[in-house]
Formats: C-alpha cells, sequence, structure tokens
C-alpha cells in the first residue's frame, strides 16, 4: 500500500511540474512568441530548474509538441463543459463560434495557440502535422453539428457540412491572426457580426 501511495504521488508531482512548465510556455508564447522560449526562460517563469525542463521534455520541439496537444484538450475540455453535443445543430456551431472568438480576447492559451500555429506556417515545421490533425478533428466535429442541424430542419439542406465547416475555420483562423497583429482590436463587435453572418449562411 504504501508503494503505491509512494508511486501515486511521485507521478502526481511529476505531472504537476509538466502542467506548471506548460502552463508557463503558454504565457511566455502568448506574450512574447514562440522564439522566446528557451529553457532557462521557462524554469524563471515557473519557479523550476532548468535541468528540470531538460528532464521533462528533453526537446524544445518535444516541449512545443507536448504544449500543442494541452492547448487542445484544454480547448474540448473548454467546450464540453458547454453542453454543446446536447445542442441542436445550428446553436452547437454559433455556441462554438461564439467561445473560439471570446477566449480569443480573454484567454492566454487562446494567443499562445494561434502564436504557434502561425509560427509553424511561417517557419514550415513538423508542427504544421501536427495542426492538420488538430483542425480535421474540428472539422469533423463542426460537420457532425452541421449534420445534426440540417436532420432537425435548422440549417438549410443544400449545405455542404465540410464546406461549411472549412469556411468556418478560415474564419476563425483570419480573426485569429488579425487579433496576433492588433491585439488592441476590439473583438466584440466581430463576433457579433460573424454570427449573424453564419445564421443567415446556414439558417434554414
Amino acid at each position: 500500500m504504501g508503494v503505491d501511495i509512494a508511486r501515486r504521488t511521485q507521478t502526481e508531482r511529476r505531472r504537476e511540474s509538466e502542467l506548471g512548465l506548460l502552463r508557463a510556455a503558454v504565457e511566455v508564447i502568448a506574450r512574447q512568441g514562440v522564439g522566446a522560449v528557451t529553457f532557462e526562460v521557462l524554469g524563471r517563469a515557473s519557479g523550476f530548474s532548468r535541468g528540470l525542463v531538460t528532464q521533462r521534455f528533453g526537446s524544445k520541439q518535444r516541449l512545443i509538441e507536448a504544449l500543442l496537444l494541452h492547448l487542445h484538450e484544454d480547448r474540448q475540455r473548454a467546450l464540453a463543459a458547454q453542453g454543446l453535443e446536447a445542442m441542436p445543430g445550428l446553436e452547437a456551431v454559433l455556441a462554438y463560434v461564439d467561445q473560439c472568438l471570446s477566449q480569443l480576447a480573454e484567454r492566454l492559451e487562446a494567443r499562445a495557440y494561434f502564436t504557434l500555429l502561425s509560427s509553424s506556417v511561417a517557419e514550415g515545421s513538423d508542427l504544421r502535422s501536427a495542426f492538420r490533425r488538430t483542425h480535421a478533428e474540428v472539422e469533423e466535429q463542426l460537420g457532425r453539428w452541421i449534420r445534426k442541424g440540417q436532420a432537425e430542419g435548422g440549417i438549410r439542406g443544400e449545405v455542404d457540412p465540410r464546406s461549411a465547416a472549412l469556411m468556418i475555420g478560415c474564419m476563425l483562423f483570419g480573426t485569429s491572426m488579425q487579433m496576433l497583429v492588433d491585439p488592441q482590436m476590439d473583438i466584440a463587435p466581430v463576433r457579433d457580426l460573424s454570427l449573424i453572418a453564419l445564421k443567415l449562411s446556414l439558417g434554414a
């Protein structure tokens, strides 16, 4: 029993230190960019040693990959908490877009995610394949809600679910890039107009 408790405590400590380092990486990337991330900087920002960062992740590439997975899972948990799957299809799509655009201004995690995305595109890094996988998941999710909305009669039947899902993703990507260029941008009216545009283009 004592050994099991010790192992569980060690596992918990390891997980807590990893989360602390990932949260520090989120803050550094969101405020200073991907280039500012070094093991020494993360050690100072997190309160852990540089050696622990190396021990936990081994390389900057592995750290960034772990961070991308953490950000994706964080977003999925936030969406799950909103109960989108229980909503009518059109409402789920609108609630998803509403939350994503609101988070651009409110949460460092959203800013860090899109900063990583823009960096991977600019540098042609291997992370692009990881982003393709996460975006494919989102595309499938949006497409499922759109098909559900069509079955319910809330979304026009002639709307192609995949094309609509891609259009929504591109809209979110474009808005996020503008927020990176101009962090002081007022996102509220852009969000409101985006929701109106989606209602008009998708609504039956």
